[in-house]
C-alpha cells in the first residue's frame, strides 16, 4: 500500500469535505481525530483508550451509531464530542480525520467502501467481513484508492511475543516449517452469553460462531507467521455443546504442500482452556503457552543432517534413552509477553495515526484481512460438505451453503 508523505498536521487532501488550507474546529497539530462508527463494546473501548491518553497522536473526533441509547452512553462518557445517527453524516461533518468501523460483521465492507470512496483513512474491526466476496469488493475499492490509508484491527500483530516469533521464523532460525499446531480453546462462553443479543451466534446476524467471533486473531497470526495453506479439511460441531446454530467446536487440518501440514483446534465449551502453539522446523522448534511464554529450540544442524550422521551402532543407545549424538546440538531461549491488556489495541491505533502523520509503515494493512476470512470460509465449507476444500474456494458454493442456513433461521436477508 502506498504510504502518504510525512506530515506535521493532517492534510486537507484527506478530506474531500474540507477546502484546501482549512482545518475544522477541534483539530490540533499532530493529532488525528478519529470518528468511531459503532459505539458498542469495541467502539467504546477504543474511545476510552484514546480519552485516557493511551494513543498519543489521536483524539476522538465524533461518534456514530444507529442506537440512540448507545449515543447517549457515549455522550455521558465523553461530553462535548459530536454524535451522529448515520455514518454518512459523520463522514461529511469535517470533524474527523479518519474512521474506525466497529459495526456488525456484515456491515464492515459496506461502511469501509463508503469511507474509502470519500477519501477518509479507514480502520476496519476484525473480521474484515463474513465471506470473501465481501472482502474482495472492499479490497478492490481500496486498491483503486491507494492514496487513502486502509488498515485492520489485527491487534495481536502488535503483540511483542508474536512479532518476535515472526522475526525468528522469517529469519530462518528454525529452518523450513514442517508442521504447526494451534490449540486455542480459551474461549469458554456460557449459554447466557449467546442470549444477550438476538443476532449473536447466528448465520444471518453474525455469520458464524467461534471462527468469526473469538478466533479471527489466531487465524490471522497462524497464517501471518506460518504462511497461507493450500487446502483444508475440517470437522466442526454446530451447536454441539450450546443451543446455537453456528460452530462451537472446530478441528481443521491444513495442507501447505510438500508434506507440510498444520492443525487448528478451537471451541467455546472448554472450562479449563488451552492456548498452545507449536511450530516445528527443520532446524528448530517454537512452543508458545497461553500467548505469554515462548520457548525457542534452535539446532546447530538441521535435523536431517543429525539423523544421517548417527551410525547404526548408536541407534540402540538412542532407543534406550541415551542420546550422546544430540549433546550440544540444541540451544534454548525463552521470553515472555507481559504488556497490560489493551496495549496491542492502542498500539494499532497509534501506528495508524503515525502512518497518517509521519508515513510509518502499517502493522496490519486492511487488504490482508481477506486471509483469515478465506480460511474461516474454507473451514466452514469443508465441514458442511465433508470434503477437502482449497483455500481458493468456490465463492458461489460457499454463498449457497451460507444462504441455506440463513434461510433456515428465517430472520435475516440473504447474502450476495
Amino acid at each position: 500500500m502506498e504510504r502518504p508523505p510525512p506530515m506535521t498536521t493532517m492534510s486537507p487532501a484527506l478530506h474531500p469535505t474540507l477546502p484546501p488550507g482549512s482545518h475544522s474546529e477541534g483539530g490540533a497539530e499532530g493529532i488525528v481525530r478519529l470518528g468511531i462508527i459503532g459505539v458498542g463494546t469495541q467502539g467504546s473501548t477504543y474511545a476510552r483508550f484514546i480519552a485516557e491518553g493511551r494513543v498519543p497522536h489521536m483524539s476522538i473526533g465524533a461518534f456514530c451509531d444507529t442506537s440512540e441509547d448507545a449515543l447517549e452512553t457515549a455522550r455521558e462518557a465523553h461530553p462535548g464530542i459530536a454524535t451522529f445517527g448515520t455514518p454518512e453524516e459523520l463522514m461529511v461533518s469535517g470533524l474527523v480525520d479518519a474512521v474506525i468501523i466497529c459495526a456488525p460483521h456484515f456491515d464492515h465492507p459496506r461502511l469501509a467502501i463508503a469511507s474509502l470512496e470519500a477519501g477518509i483513512p479507514t480502520i476496519v474491526e476484525k473480521p474484515a467481513a463474513v465471506h470473501t466476496r465481501q472482502v474482495r469488493r472492499m479490497n478492490e475499492v481500496a486498491q483503486k484508492h491507494p492514496e487513502v490509508p486502509f488498515a485492520i484491527m489485527f491487534n495481536q500483530r502488535n503483540n511483542p511475543l508474536y512479532r518476535r516469533i515472526k522475526e525468528i521464523v522469517d529469519a530462518g532460525e528454525i529452518g523450513e516449517i514442517l508442521r504447526s499446531t494451534w490449540i486455542i480453546t480459551t474461549w469458554w462462553r456460557p449459554q447466557g452469553y449467546y442470549e444477550q443479543s438476538a443476532w449473536r451466534a447466528t448465520w444471518g446476524g453474525e455469520g458464524g460462531g467461534v471462527l468469526v467471533n473469538q478466533a479471527p486473531h489466531q487465524l490471522d497470526l497462524w497464517q501471518w507467521i506460518c504462511g497461507v495453506p493450500r487446502s483444508v479439511f475440517a470437522k466442526a460441531g454446530f451447536g454441539s455443546r450450546r443451543d446455537i446454530p453456528v460452530e462451537d467446536e472446530v478441528t481443521a487440518l491444513v495442507d501447505y504442500g510438500e508434506g507440510r501440514t498444520g492443525t487448528f483446534i478451537t471451541c467455546t465449551h472448554d472450562l479449563q482452556g488451552t492456548d498452545r502453539l507449536e511450530i516445528l522446523g527443520t532446524a528448530g522448534k517454537i512452543i508458545v503457552e497461553r500467548s505469554r511464554t515462548a520457548t525457542v529450540h534452535r539446532y546447530a544442524r538441521p535435523e536431517k543432517e543429525v539423523s544421517d550422521s548417527v551410525p547404526s551402532s548408536e541407534v540402540k543407545s538412542l532407543m534406550s534413552g541415551d542420546h550422546p549424538a544430540l549433546e550440544g546440538l540444541v540451544s534454548t531461549e525463552s521470553f515472555e509477553e507481559s504488556s497490560v491488556w489493551g496495549t496491542q489495541h492502542s498500539g494499532v491505533l497509534e501506528n495508524f495515526a503515525r502512518h497518517l502523520l509521519f508515513g510509518e509503515k502499517l502493522l496490519a494493512p486492511g487488504t490482508e484481512g481477506i486471509t483469515g476470512v478465506r480460511l474461516a470460509n474454507a473451514i466452514h465449507l469443508s465441514a458442511w460438505t465433508g470434503r477437502e476444500v482449497p483455500l481458493d474456494l468456490d465463492e458461489d458454493e460457499y454463498l449457497v451453503e451460507l444462504n441455506r442456513r440463513i434461510r433456515e433461521e428465517g430472520r435475516y436477508g440473504l447474502q450476495s
